[in-house]
């Protein structure tokens, strides 16, 4: 694949896609948590996906091999992975064609997996999700280039059965902090007993427990 897709992007945006070789070679060094489900990863200039797609790819294949025999919990299961994928990116298109690609991905392993058994509420879900994360934003002043309004992310956190706890943040509100004394991971809201800077970040909105086939329906009632 070509790393640059217009003379006229690169001038105009510094627009570089990232190589496979290197794609993988950061993900090698941290494998470990690329297969952890739950584990969560941001890319600030995402582009159409280059390095999220192989990190949700190795997540989805974690989730089939130790929930495949189960639908029900692949299928919560990969909705937690596709939420743990972050990105912002600038550019309207970009952003769009990262979707659709991590959507194909999901896709394409559920409906191997299961056939005509598969769900298109399920479907509806995860795309929703990736809407809600993959955002068009300028990484740089935290806010949309155009509207100025602040980047907002989305956590999805399974809670019970297949109901989805969803809590909106501020981007502005998780990301590190400089101080006289050093770089802080994120504001620190306390300090705990051995005087370490704690972080809990609170929440611009929360919603209601919500089934992971109903999350984009939800949304819209």
């Amino acid at each position: 694949m070509s790393q640059v897709k217009s003379k006229d992007r690169v001038r105009d945006h510094g627009e570089v896609l990232t190589n496979e070789r290197e794609v993988y070679a950061m993900l090698e060094l941290v494998k470990h948590e690329t297969e952890r489900i739950e584990s969560r990863f941001l890319e600030p200039a995402c582009g159409t996906g280059n390095f999220l797609l192989p990190v949700l790819e190795q997540k989805l294949d974690r989730v089939r091999k130790v929930y495949g025999k189960s639908q029900i919990e692949f299928e919560r299961m990969a909705v937690i992975a596709v939420g743990s994928i972050y990105g912002v990116e600038l550019l309207e298109d970009n952003a769009r064609e990262c979707r659709e690609r991590l959507f194909m991905l999901f896709d394409d392993l559920y409906t191997t997996q299961y056939k005509k058994q598969t769900k298109d509420q399920l479907r509806d879900s995860v795309r929703f999700v990736l809407d809600r994360n993959i955002v068009v934003g300028d990484a740089l002043d935290l806010k949309h280039p155009e509207t100025k309004e602040p980047i907002i992310f989305s956590q999805w956190s399974l809670v019970v059965d297949s109901k989805v706890k969803r809590h909106d943040y501020l981007f502005e509100e998780l990301i590190p902090t400089e101080t006289a004394s050093g770089t802080l991971f994120f504001n620190p809201s306390f300090w705990s007993d051995t005087n370490e800077p704690t972080f809990i970040p609170k929440s611009v909105k929360e919603y209601p427990l919500t089934h992971v086939l109903n999350l984009a329906y939800a949304a819209n009632n």
